[in-house]
């Protein structure tokens, strides 16, 4: 960061989400320090597509005129690393609610894994969204719905697998990267794998690897990126208010 940083007229930068943080609180951080830095109580800053809670990985974060490309960045592909646990079944297809049903599954083998990932979850899929998501309902979260026990229905989706790996079976758990489109669920994934090999399954450790070009390996931790955005330096408020009315009228 030896140029001069220009949040206002707009900055991406790409963060490694910890884990237990919402992506919200992530945004909130660093805006934050850019407000307070720029001498700010108001500026935009968003982020292009939520990881939930219990994922780490790649968020990009946009400020200023930059959210404008926040739809753009949204729609690139994704690769996640996941962590399946066979046998059991939880409301939240992850660690955030209690196991709610056990299941065999001393039946499933590796090959027998290998080939279901590859018969049935490669190319174009159908998938049902968590009821624990952010997909509305009647103008309503779901998310909030089905944390106060409402039955939540969802429609299912079209969504492209491009590639999905086995990385390592140590039965009951399984590890895979998926390379997928957006609005893929892996929490929902793990639902439907654990299904299809006749079990129940659960997600127990998520992390986006690759967001479009931006690799995890790119990103800085929010403390790293806070501590930067703290000593770096700034265009001036006056001079990017400036450069948008004169881009504004180019």
């Amino acid at each position: 960061m030896s140029e001069k940083l220009n949040p206002i007229v707009g900055e991406v930068f790409y963060v490694d989400k910890p884990l237990h943080w919402t992506s919200f609180y992530a945004v909130k951080h660093i805006r934050g320090v850019l407000q307070k830095r720029l001498g700010m109580k108001k500026l935009k800053v968003g982020h292009a597509g939520t990881l939930d809670p219990l994922a780490t990985g790649v968020l990009i974060v946009c400020t200023g005129r930059a959210t404008k490309r926040i739809d753009e960045l949204q729609a690139h592909v994704k690769e996640y690393v996941a962590t399946v646990k066979l046998g059991a079944t939880t409301p939240s297809f992850d660690l955030e609610t209690e196991i709610d049903a056990s299941y065999p599954w001393e039946h499933v083998t590796r090959e027998e894994v290998e080939r279901v990932l590859q018969e049935r979850f490669t190319g174009s899929i159908e998938q049902v969204p968590p009821a624990f998501s952010a997909c509305k309902v009647d103008g309503k979260r779901a998310y909030k719905m089905a944390r106060k026990g409402r039955e939540v229905e969802l429609k299912a989706k079209t969504l492209i697998i491009d590639e999905i790996e086995l990385l390592d079976c140590s039965l009951p758990e399984i590890t895979i990267r998926v390379v997928c489109s957006k609005g893929t669920y892996i929490r929902a994934l793990a639902r439907d794998i654990g299904e299809a090999l006749g079990s129940g399954a659960h997600l127990t450790a998520l992390r986006r690897t690759r967001v479009g070009d931006v690799r995890v390996e790119q990103c800085m931790a929010v403390d790293e990126l806070k501590h930067r955005l703290s000593e770096a330096e700034y265009v001036s408020q006056e001079e990017a208010l400036q450069q948008l009315q004169n881009g504004s009228n180019a």
